[in-house]
């Protein structure tokens, strides 16, 4: 233990005492090009909006096996908490229904609820992630008073394409990625699929003891359920001519979850697995009037449905073949009983134009429908919801000298809702700029998020130990937000360093409270008999505050380090009608302390062949819960290989390979209490990708572990 301790001490004073970063922070990759935080295109520089990037390099060095993995990894303002229902993640104290999740510049179809399964994300398929933190209710609208995760994918130009990825690491974990590219003429068509499994694990077999009669300690309740999902997608282009594109574009999403069944009825009995079912559709296109101005429309349909599959005879309520409603009703193996059904059609039109004396416009239409179908868990089993917005932004910039320059950046938005009425939700930010080394950045913007039809209408009991009974609250508030933040960036000869200040005060803030069971239906407390009963209702006030610090260093052309630290402060309150007073209450999964770190070395040799190494780690102090105990704090390594070697001008290939937590950290809880990390403790994994392309000269970029199409940009 001590030769391990001694180990990690060395590897964090190497990490953080040369002041380390990876390649997102060098100077040639301060001119890449982003684009969520004004919706228009920055060098990231040059970005008005303060700007995270995890560029391509990073994510082939890293080797994530998922979004989750890559974010917790390689930032230090994101936590996850990834369960059955989804990845339960959280930025800056806020959780998955704040934080808006974009494929390049679109909206994930997921659960209308927040809890977005990200695994609907191939992540070989991701070309860089930009990350905007704050409310950017402005330009994207609701869901976004946390921040934007936007990913913009890979676009292929190849006439000829074929890639296979394969990746397997311990507990069956395996991850599936084929691609088929192919460009006739105008007609361009990309075809991707991806599979991912894993066999789950079981950190511990015992049960909270305060939650159960007796004693158990031989539960067959996992921590992470084997699972297996699978996605086909395909997108088609058309270039009439070289300003003018048409795009059409679908996928179809399974995942099923599989729950072992124990010996315990009050305990860990299943009998149903958990099955979802997602499709989706889009068309659009893009007219560029000129260099600078353009106009995009994009049509979307989204579907997300959720199922109860069943392993066992069982009674509950449910319906019978000709729609009738029946209590006990029998359910036989390999029945299925929908659960929710979730609907969204979206329409989006946007220009952008380029204004005298230094201004560009920017201005939008936007129309959203969503439709819930529910029939064991919504009253009436239908909820619909419709927004309209129009939204404008003008960016203004000005020189005053060669090396003195200034960028304010103003938008507004205006939303209709057809339960909640109108809303404007304006953003204010500025950059100042001082010489080639110096940026200040200052942002004030409001958000604005109406209740989910989940919040208002869902009802469900979930079993875990104990019963627990979850309600819906018709009475909720639309939920408003101030968002205030000062940043500045040094940057040096490879140097960067960035320090960010920011406070967001949410307005009748929505989370799931625990009331008195005398607050409840009574039929359902009859039915059920819950331990507790947890409801959404709006808090009275809400505040999250933090610094997030960042130190970044090339040391040359082939060492680069890096290490991240956030800190969080929160503070929420809720009136007590019961004692006529303000209590306090904690916000869901927030930890005051994160960090993260690195340090990488690339090489190329002259036969073409190109080794890359990384040393990566992340921290988490405890994690607070209103209910079901806290989360540990946690330390994890890990170290990452990367091996590029061109067989010839046309056929590539990669391996990848490495240990995550290097010092087999696992968290034992007892089943039923929150954990800091769902960690199985010491894991390997490989990874090896063969990519053949025909139509674009294929070439090493100079010196770096990036192996591309000569048209496409550097990182």
């Amino acid at each position: 233990m001590k030769k391990r301790q001694k180990l990690a001490v060395c590897l964090w004073l190497f990490a953080v005492g040369a002041n380390a970063q990876t390649d997102v922070w060098r100077s040639d990759s301060l001119q890449e090009v982003v684009v969520t935080g004004t919706g228009t295109q920055h060098l990231l520089k040059d970005a008005p909006v303060q700007t995270e990037v995890i560029t391509s390099k990073m994510l082939r060095q890293y080797g994530g096996k998922s979004l989750e993995d890559i974010l917790a990894g390689l930032t230090a303002s994101f936590a996850f908490s990834q369960d059955d229902m989804g990845s339960q993640m959280q930025l800056n104290g806020l959780g998955n229904d704040y934080i808006l999740v974009l494929i390049d510049g679109k909206r994930i179809h997921g659960d209308v609820g927040g809890q977005n399964d990200l695994s609907l994300i191939d992540p070989q398929n991701i070309e860089k992630i930009e990350i905007v933190k704050g409310a950017s209710s402005a330009l994207y609208g609701s869901d976004a008073i946390a921040g934007v995760v936007n990913i913009i994918t890979k676009k292929h130009h190849e006439s000829l394409l074929i890639e296979n990825s394969t990746r397997v690491g311990s507990y069956g974990d395996i991850r599936q990625h084929n691609g088929l590219g192919l460009a006739l003429g105008k007609v361009k068509s990309y075809t991707n699929f991806q599979l991912q499994h894993s066999d789950g694990w079981q950190n511990t077999s015992t049960e909270d003891p305060k939650q159960t009669e007796f004693l158990i300690t031989d539960s067959r309740n996992m921590t992470v359920n084997r699972h297996t999902n699978w996605q086909m997608s395909e997108r088609l282009t058309y270039e009439p001519t070289k300003n003018l594109e048409f795009y059409a574009e679908g996928s179809t999403y399974r995942k099923r979850i599989y729950r072992p069944s124990g010996k315990y009825a009050a305990v860990d009995v299943k009998t149903y697995d958990l099955q979802y079912r997602n499709q989706s559709l889009a068309a659009g296109g893009m007219w560029k009037l000129s260099k600078t101005d353009q106009l995009t429309l994009d049509v979307n349909w989204d579907r997300h449905a959720y199922y109860y599959y069943y392993t066992a005879i069982t009674l509950t309520d449910g319906y019978d073949p000709y729609g009738n409603f029946t209590p006990y009703y029998p359910y036989f193996p390999d029945d299925e009983e929908l659960q929710s059904d979730q609907r969204r059609i979206m329409a989006h039109l946007k220009g952008i134009f380029s204004l005298p004396a230094g201004n560009r416009l920017s201005a939008g239409l936007e129309w959203r429908y969503d439709y819930l179908e529910a029939p064991m868990r919504v009253q009436g089993g239908l909820a619909r919801d419709n927004t309209e917005a129009v939204y404008m932004q003008d960016e203004f910039s000005h020189a005053f000298s060669p090396k003195v320059s200034m960028n304010i950046t103003g938008g507004l938005r205006l939303n209709q809702n057809v339960q909640f009425g109108t809303n404007f939700s304006p953003k204010v930010s500025g950059m100042l700029s001082l010489g080639d080394n110096i940026r200040l950045r200052a942002t004030w913007s409001q958000g604005f998020k109406t209740p989910t039809p989940k919040e208002m209408y869902y009802r469900y009991v979930k079993y875990m130990n104990a019963t627990y009974l979850y309600l819906g609250n018709e009475s909720l508030k639309p939920q408003s937000s101030n968002y205030y933040a000062l940043s500045g960036e040094y940057n040096w000869k490879g140097l960067n360093i960035t320090v960010t200040g920011y406070i967001n005060n949410v307005e009748d803030m929505i989370t799931l409270v625990t009331i008195p069971n005398t607050q409840a239906p009574a039929e359902y407390i009859v039915k059920y008999e819950p331990r507790k009963t947890r409801q959404y209702q709006n808090l009275e006030t809400a505040e999250t505050k933090g610094v997030d610090v960042s130190i970044r260093y090339r040391l040359n052309g082939e060492w680069m380090m890096g290490a991240s630290y956030s800190y969080l402060d929160t503070e929420a309150k809720k009136y007590d009608s019961t004692h006529e007073k303000l209590v306090d209450v904690v916000i869901d999964g927030t930890a005051r302390h994160k960090g993260s770190w690195f340090a990488t070395w690339n090489h190329a040799f002259r036969s073409g062949y190109q080794l890359g190494a990384g040393v990566y780690g992340r921290m988490s102090s405890t994690r607070h819960y209103q209910i079901d105990g806290d989360g540990k704090g946690y330390q994890i390594w890990r170290f990452a290989t990367n091996h590029e070697l061109p067989l010839s001008k046309k056929l590539l290939l990669q391996a990848e390979a490495g240990i995550d937590n290097i010092f087999d950290y696992v968290d034992r809880t007892y089943h039923g209490l929150h954990l800091g990390t769902t960690t199985p403790g010491r894991t390997v994994y490989a990874r090896l990708t063969i990519r053949f392309a025909q139509g674009k000269k294929l070439k090493f970029t100079n010196n770096k572990s990036n192996y591309k199409s000569s048209n496409n940009e550097e990182d």
